[in-house]
């Protein structure tokens, strides 16, 4: 069985995407995975790629894929797959990649499953996946009667290096693009904030209703910036106008994977916790004992969190003051 999986950049790095994509890859017993990069082979993304299982890595480059343009990139992976007669096309399950991939699934009349978790069998294909914002685990049988489609579902899965690395052998791809699809492009990029963002954060500490205002946050970028990490909020949070949209967690919001995510005054309604159930573990401070968070968390605090913050930040100087 052939696969290719498409790469998306994070940064100067492999996103995280593209290499739980590659992990699925592997654990449905792809014999040859090969890979598409859109743009030029960076730093050490070939030995990244090859860790994690690449046999061959396809580069794409072309003067209408400068930018981002969600048309050209699924015509380029459409014409990748059929240059490696792919069985399976995969992609990573994020807004990019599955935006990416249905136009690809498009060009080539396959059917295309998003957010899966896991692949059972191939013939035929069954797949668990998520569905209904993450309310829902579906176990599916896709009779696909060719080529399938699917996108990962984002961390759902721990990247894992491979047994025996690929040989990632690198490959010029020359697409041939219809100058129509430079309709669509990215023409500007403004980078809010350099650094961590709330994906990739190891720490995320949100506020909901409950922190009452948006000077109310302040206690909270205080822990956040103690623990080396980044503020997030509710969906609550951002309707009131407190905080921007992209600092907002859930499923219209970032889904994150932090090592510890601080829960301070958020309920937990399904749709925010569909953005931060792939945390390693959670800490819930409210002062409701049956909030949704608080059933869900590892651990949690019942008091006011405008009295737990503070005593937790003043704790942690205390103990890195002391010899």
């Amino acid at each position: 069985m052939t696969t290719v999986v498409l790469a998306e950049r994070a940064g100067d790095t492999i996103s995280g995407g593209t290499l739980e994509a590659l992990t699925l890859a592997r654990r449905m017993g792809a014999g040859d995975v090969a890979v598409l990069m859109v743009g030029p082979l960076h730093d050490d993304a070939a030995t990244v790629l090859a860790a994690h299982g690449a046999g061959s890595i396809h580069v794409a480059e072309h003067d209408l894929l400068a930018g981002y343009n969600p048309q050209a990139w699924g015509d380029v992976l459409a014409g990748a797959a059929r240059h490696v007669d792919a069985d399976v096309v995969i992609a990573p399950g994020s807004d990019q990649g599955n935006e990416v991939l249905a136009h690809a699934a498009a060009v080539l009349d396959i059917p295309m499953v998003a957010n899966v978790l896991e692949v059972e069998s191939t013939e035929p294909f069954t797949v668990r996946r998520v569905r209904w914002g993450g309310s829902l685990i579906e176990r599916a049988t896709v009779s696909a009667g060719g080529p399938l489609a699917l996108s990962v579902a984002s961390h759902a899965l721990d990247p894992e290096p491979a047994d025996t690395p690929g040989s990632a052998t690198v490959h010029p791809f020359t697409p041939e693009l219809d100058p129509a699809v430079a309709g669509c492009a990215v023409v500007e990029r403004v980078q809010r904030a350099a650094g961590l963002t709330l994906a990739t954060a190891p720490v995320v500490v949100s506020g909901g209703r409950g922190v009452g205002s948006a000077d109310g946050f302040a206690p909270l970028e205080e822990l956040a910036a103690l623990l080396g990490g980044v503020v997030g909020c509710s969906r609550a949070v951002t309707n009131n106008g407190w905080r921007n949209h992209t600092d907002q967690v859930g499923q219209t919001g970032t889904r994150i994977a932090p090592e510890i995510y601080i829960a301070c005054g958020i309920s937990g309604a399904i749709q925010h916790w569909v953005g931060a159930m792939a945390s390693k573990r959670i800490l819930a401070i409210n002062t409701d004992r049956n909030a949704n968070m608080v059933t869900k968390a590892d651990d949690a605090v019942i008091g006011d969190l405008h009295q737990v913050v503070p005593a937790i930040t003043a704790e942690i100087r205390r103990r890195r003051a002391t010899p």
